[in-house]
């Protein structure tokens, strides 16, 4: 078998990549090093506080680092890592040896950053799944769509949407459950306004799930500006309140992070695990797989294509509209025009990096919910970064990942391509 310049090297990976990786992290080894390390003064400790706010059954010691010893311990671990990717490389490792290096990075800087103080990290690991929720709610939404053949391109639009339609019913009916509920239904007729111009008038999906999301954009701007901020009555939902879980509140670390949490966090930790085992160990799930890999062998054995699709893409909505209510539901308790920032947009990012399976999905949507809740607390320590910059971190996150690893992810072979029945 020929190879041709460029091809395939190592364990399946391009020799230019290898070096281009191995480039990178000498280039990341030199900045903690010489950034992180010669730039702090000597004798400087960092503290990261490990409990939460109050009283704790079980109280951990602060962790205490020297700061510029860390750097250097750290930065060497990497240039370590840059030696042996440019020697031999480290084949189908590779993506995992880039991560952990950024992790690395990641941790050599929060060091820097709270040289000669601290911070709390429990706080900001919680502010972090926090973040990932709307997140991760746009990234399933995209993986029940997309895992059928449609793409969704209105996710976006539709957690906007939920987010108006759960503040505007919840301080109607003065219950948040109504209002959550609310979200999720008009999540719903927004997948149906999808599935019917995408699946049945078989309009290109990008241009359906564009229009849909201006749409969105368009009346929830002028509803609001019409009768939300009018009427601040009708804006006033309340929040839904954390909800502690006995005995695994309390385990160190990972019971204030996970199980002190309101019910979005919780509704999201089941979905993650119900969609995934509902698509890889159901019969439901090899179905909507078959659509969406090859619907022309799925008809032939008998699985209804169409309504197939339209059963996900409705159920893609009525994620995603839930998602938009944590937005006035769970976090800030009243609806903002453009409240949601670009969220659903990151979700598919979320979604093609963690390659339309759930669990990856979640993982992604955490790396970006880390990426937001560390530009927040960055500017809290006031590190001598421009505020602009800290507030772009969550979108070059997405830019980033969109660069580096989307490229190599394989989408469902039928997403996209409408299904014409014989």
């Amino acid at each position: 078998m020929t190879v041709t310049v460029g091809a395939l090297a190592r364990g399946g990976v391009s020799a230019r990549r290898e070096r281009a990786v191995g480039i990178f992290l000498l280039l990341l080894a030199a900045a903690v090093a010489f950034g992180f390390g010669l730039g702090t003064g000597a004798g400087l400790d960092s503290r990261f506080g490990l409990n939460p706010g109050g009283e704790v059954l079980f109280k951990v010691p602060d962790l205490v680092v020297p700061t510029r010893v860390t750097a250097y311990v750290l930065g060497g671990v990497l240039a370590f890592l840059a030696g042996v990717q440019l020697t031999r490389g480290f084949g189908r490792r590779t993506n995992v040896v880039l991560g952990v290096s950024v992790l690395l990075f990641i941790l050599a800087f929060l060091t820097w950053a709270a040289r000669g103080g601290g911070f709390n990290l429990l706080g900001m690991l919680q502010s972090t799944l926090r973040a990932s929720v709307p997140i991760t709610f746009g990234a399933l939404s995209g993986v029940l769509c997309e895992r059928a053949g449609v793409i969704n391109i209105a996710i976006e639009g539709m957690l906007l949407s939920g987010a108006f339609m759960g503040a505007l019913v919840g301080s109607v009916a003065d219950n948040l459950w109504v209002g959550l509920l609310a979200g999720a239904m008009v999540g719903a007729v927004l997948g149906w306004m999808l599935g019917v111009l995408a699946i049945r008038y078989r309009v290109d999906q990008i241009i359906a799930g564009t229009v849909i999301y201006l749409l969105a954009i368009g009346m929830t701007s002028f509803l609001s500006a019409r009768f939300l901020q009018r009427n601040q009555e009708l804006n006033s939902p309340g929040r839904f309140q954390p909800i502690r879980v006995p005995f695994l509140s309390d385990v160190p670390v990972l019971g204030p992070v996970v199980f002190h949490q309101n019910v979005f966090v919780y509704l999201m930790l089941f979905l993650v695990l119900a969609i995934h085992v509902g698509l890889f160990y159901t019969r439901w799930g090899l179905r909507v797989r078959a659509v969406g890999e090859h619907p022309r062998a799925a008809d032939t054995v008998g699985i209804r294509v169409l309504f197939t699709r339209y059963r996900n893409v409705v159920l893609g909505g009525i994620v995603a509209g839930i998602g938009g209510a944590y937005f006035t539901l769970g976090s800030v308790g009243r609806f903002d025009e453009l409240m949601t920032g670009g969220r659903g947009f990151i979700g598919l990012a979320a979604m093609i990096f963690g390659r339309w399976n759930p669990i990856g999905a979640f993982g992604a949507a955490l790396v970006f919910g880390f990426a937001d809740s560390l530009q927040v607390r960055l500017s809290i320590l006031q590190v001598p970064i421009p505020s602009e910059f800290l507030l772009m971190a969550p979108y070059l996150a997405t830019i980033l990942v969109v660069a580096g690893a989307v490229h190599r992810a394989r989408p469902p072979a039928a997403d996209g391509k409408p299904y014409v029945k014989e």
